[in-house]
């Protein structure tokens, strides 16, 4: 399979990719995904770490690298427990068990449903989506839910 943790090393170590104000992914051909970053974005991302910031057992990461079915995507939010962090080299083989996409202009809801089956199909417990507006729609592998089973407490909007 293309996008290997060989090939993302390569990835991660390239000094022209260093620096940039991209979140960069692979698809299944091992092709560079970049995404800019926007300021919304980043705040939304820091409203959910500070959301999550009670979890205990394992650790909270921010543009968390998930080796897929179709490359490496990089999940905005995750948590993953202390067995599957220490499990994970400079990305995760098995999805971090919570992995949050914040959806930006630029994303279809079809993209992100289609990373949410691809971070559930690699492991996660759960997967959240954030729109633009704050709104949060939690999901497992059942499909949609009403609350978050990870984060109970969790509310539909930041």
């Amino acid at each position: 399979m293309i996008g290997t943790l060989t090939q993302w090393e390569e990835i991660v170590r390239d000094p022209a990719l260093q620096d940039l104000p991209y979140k960069i992914e692979t698809n299944a051909r091992g092709q560079l995904i970049l995404s800019p970053h926007k300021k919304t974005h980043s705040h939304q991302q820091a409203q959910i770490l500070l959301l999550l910031q009670h979890l205990r057992g394992g650790k909270l990461l921010v543009e968390c690298a998930v080796r897929t079915s179709d490359g490496v995507k990089v999940a905005d939010v995750a948590w993953a427990s202390d067995e599957r962090y220490e499990a994970a080299g400079s990305l995760f083989e098995q999805a971090p068990e919570l992995c949050i996409e914040v959806k930006s202009e630029a994303n279809t809801w079809e993209e992100l449903a289609y990373k949410r089956g691809l971070y559930l199909a690699a492991g996660a417990r759960e997967v959240w989506i954030c729109d633009e507006a704050g709104t949060l729609r939690f999901f497992d592998a059942n499909g949609e839910r009403t609350t978050s089973a990870l984060v109970p407490e969790a509310p539909a909007r930041l």
